[in-house]
């Protein structure tokens, strides 16, 4: 049972696309956010936590184990993508989770068309990929808190340190 509902959490972009019309047909109000999420940590869970409170349903583009690699360098993801997709779908404030292969989820963002676009406190709302689209269809961009002290990083490098 529990397996199940984390395996229907868990999309590919079409389906994504007609899950996210039928919530917004239904009234319902979709936000979105995306990453890495490679080692989970209190940072991302306050994130997703303050991000499904400006709506009905989180929606997470999770970039894929080649993305997270273009971007963070050949050593990372240090969790595999059925991990990290697992991880997120087991999380009480995610809807749906997303693997997306681009290194920016711009192509989602167009497909899904979110009410509410949102990214962490390190990114300001004009260079948050996808804003334009989401302003356009009048929905709103934010820049959420960021909490100091938490990243994959500083765990990656406390772990190889010890």
């Amino acid at each position: 049972m529990i397996l199940r509902s984390l395996r229907a959490k868990i999309h590919t972009q079409a389906t994504a696309t007609a899950q996210v019309r039928n919530w917004q047909q239904s009234g319902n109000k979709v936000v979105f956010t995306n990453g890495c999420f490679d080692i989970l940590h209190y940072g991302h869970l306050h994130y997703l936590a303050e991000a499904r409170d400006l709506g009905d349903q989180l929606v997470i583009g999770l970039n894929s184990a080649a993305s997270v690699s273009r971007l963070k360098g050949a050593h990372r993801p240090i969790n595999d993508e059925q991990t990290r997709l697992f991880q997120l779908a087991a999380l009480q404030m995610v809807d749906m989770v997303v693997i997306f292969e681009e290194d920016t989820p711009f192509n989602l963002i167009q497909a899904l068309e979110p009410d509410v676009l949102v990214k962490g406190g390190d990114w300001q709302p004009e260079q948050i990929v996808g804003a334009d689209i989401v302003l356009a269809k009048g929905g709103a961009v934010k820049s959420l808190g960021f909490v100091e002290g938490y990243s994959t990083t500083k765990i990656e490098d406390k772990i190889k340190n010890s």
